[in-house]
């Protein structure tokens, strides 16, 4: 066990200050609203600094370190094409999901679509993925937690499960929404400063030497490229074209979900109003893309010259041999922290994994209590009864996750089948706003549509005696077929109820062309729909938005890695775009309000 008295002092302190909170944040959930959305009045930077604790996660570290060892620094955009996704969200959603005055996402299919196929798609959707979806995340975000801690704490799988989820159930019970948004407050911090001290000590190791050493090793330069080399196709095609050209607006993926959803969209119901929902996520996605991956970035270098291979790994850490594998490089470079500092961040990863689980927690509780209790089997429940349920819940989600980690080795095909899902319903979800016609059938078709398409390429494809297909054909495959299904059912079946269709439109007020129809409808019917209308189509403008933030944030990211690797007129010249974009920001961004 490589942690002393004074680390595992910070420790235990992190876990006291997050019971207390717990404890202190209970005596405001007097009602379900309070519980699952802080009463719908958190201010925008509370709410944005938690998306960015949630986000942190224990296992994210160690995807990019990852992901770095293996295919250099421009193998992140597999998960850097999700700004788009994000910034999509900000600029063209975000305002929508507050408009709607909804409590979760999923109460959206009764707000938007008519019939039993919409009564259908709630229920279903809040047991899938507010259960056996979420269970599934929190089970592989605990699974990294478990590889920390073998290396680092030297607690067994048991241990770790036990410690760290019974603190986090507890508070995440006590405090509600609330709780978890102080809590990842305190945790964001924490975390922050934990990577970036992270990465200096790994600087410091005798074997890097320092930033130039390490710039100049044999091992490393071939890893310092931000975009993928044209002339290997087999690595630009799926690294940087699928993710840029269709990964980012066809796949739904947690956190970055096409059209907003999820654990993001609730932090939008929290906000106090339109624009606080805006700032909220707009400040989440720069600081999830601009700032945050360049501490792990460097301390994955670092792990490459230390740790050459997974075998140096395996001698370093006989007792993780059986877990070994590229991303436990990240742990390995934390066993050369001072104590003290050790204990520092070792708290930042146990905080980033509490702030992840505790969001799932409660955001899967929202999802079985509202959607599912009280919409099917008890209508009539009272608010302290919702709140007692959404606690016990709470605790089952958990006690279900700490069980299912211990044996997730076992499950791994399964979790990638339920990950793959989603893919090819992303347009869907974005279009579903503005294109009338699409009907809970269609979302229906979607659903069948991709689940079958993945259970085909990852069982049914080998058994049949054909060669495993790479992962981004089975993504265009899945995003061509699932697309053509669910527009077709759409054109096919009957549609939304107009009278549904007409609320809708007066509590949203999306606009476009995609409802000329449906005004015209009202207006046969002697509703008068285009009065309520904004005259000034807002999506354009989003749009516009959107693009003017994607290139600030990315030029910032690329930026800021330029004159950490010091390339300084590089450096500058990407962070003069960055100014360039957010000139072009503070022009667009007044139109879009309202």
């Amino acid at each position: 066990m490589l942690l002393n008295n004074l680390d595992w002092g910070i420790l235990v302190a992190f876990f006291l200050l997050s019971l207390f909170i717990g404890i202190w944040s209970a005596r405001s959930n007097k009602n379900s609203s309070d519980f699952f959305t802080g009463g719908g009045n958190m201010p925008w930077w509370l709410l944005a600094v938690s998306m960015v604790a949630t986000t942190f996660s224990t296992d994210t570290p160690n995807l990019v370190t990852d992901i770095v060892r293996q295919n250099g620094i421009s193998g992140n955009w597999v998960w850097w094409t999700f700004l788009l996704t994000g910034m999509l969200t900000v600029f063209v959603y975000a305002r929508l999901w507050k408009k709607s005055g909804i409590v979760t996402d999923i109460e959206f299919y009764e707000m938007r679509y008519s019939g039993g196929e919409a009564a259908f798609l709630r229920g279903f959707r809040a047991v899938y993925l507010g259960f056996f979806f979420n269970i599934m995340i929190m089970a592989s975000v605990s699974l990294a937690a478990i590889k920390i801690s073998g290396v680092l704490l030297g607690l067994n799988p048991t241990e770790t499960i036990l410690i760290a989820g019974s603190v986090t159930v507890i508070y995440s019970m006590l405090g509600g929404f609330k709780g978890v948004l102080i809590t990842d407050f305190v945790q964001f911090f924490i975390a922050i400063a934990g990577s970036i001290a992270a990465a200096y000590y790994s600087l410091q190791h005798p074997a890097v030497g320092g930033m130039e050493n390490l710039l100049s090793h044999e091992l490393v330069k071939d890893k310092l490229d931000f975009f993928p080399s044209m002339s290997n196709w087999e690595q630009f095609v799926p690294i940087l074209l699928i993710p840029v050209l269709i990964q980012w607006w066809s796949v739904w993926y947690p956190g970055a979900e096409p059209g907003g959803g999820g654990y993001i969209a609730q932090r939008m119901f929290a906000a106090k109003n339109e624009d606080g929902a805006i700032k909220s996520v707009l400040f989440f996605n720069a600081m999830h893309y601009a700032l945050r991956p360049w501490p792990w970035i460097i301390v994955a270098l670092c792990s490459i010259v230390v740790f050459p291979d997974i075998e140096s790994i395996k001698a370093a850490f006989p007792n993780a041999a059986s877990i070994a594998r590229d991303d436990l490089g990240y742990s390995a470079m934390l066993t050369f922290l001072p104590h003290g500092l050790l204990g520092i961040v070792v708290t930042s990863l146990i905080a980033a994994y509490m702030s992840t689980i505790s969001t799932h927690l409660n955001w899967g509780s929202s999802y079985i209590v509202l959607d599912f209790y009280k919409r099917f089997l008890k209508p009539e429940s009272s608010e302290k009864e919702l709140v007692w349920v959404g606690r016990i819940s709470t605790f089952v989600l958990m006690a279900l996750t700490m069980l299912l980690t211990l044996q997730l080795e076992n499950a791994l095909q399964t979790f990638n089948i339920l990950l793959q899902i989603g893919a090819g319903t992303g347009l869907l979800f974005i279009m579903r706003w503005f294109w009338w016609r699409i009907n809970a059938s269609a979302e229906i078709a979607a659903m069948i549509s991709s689940f079958l398409i993945a259970i085909y390429f990852n069982i049914i494809h080998v058994k049949l005696g054909f060669e495993a297909m790479e992962s981004h054909w089975q993504l265009i495959y899945g995003v061509f077929i699932t697309t053509i299904v669910w527009v077709v059912t759409a054109l096919v079946t009957k549609p939304t109820e107009k009278t549904k269709l007409y609320s809708f439109l007066k509590k949203t007020k999306p606009g476009g062309p995609g409802w000329k129809k449906v005004v015209d409808m009202a207006k046969a019917d002697g509703i008068a729909l285009e009065e309520i209308q904004d005259p000034y189509w807002k999506v354009p403008a989003g749009i516009l938005s959107m693009v003017f933030g994607a290139v600030a944030i990315y030029s910032f990211l690329f930026g800021s890695g330029h004159i950490l690797f010091h390339n300084y007129g590089k450096g500058v010249l990407f962070l003069c775009f960055t100014v360039a974009g957010i000139i072009g920001l503070r022009k667009t961004y007044p139109k879009i309000l309202g």
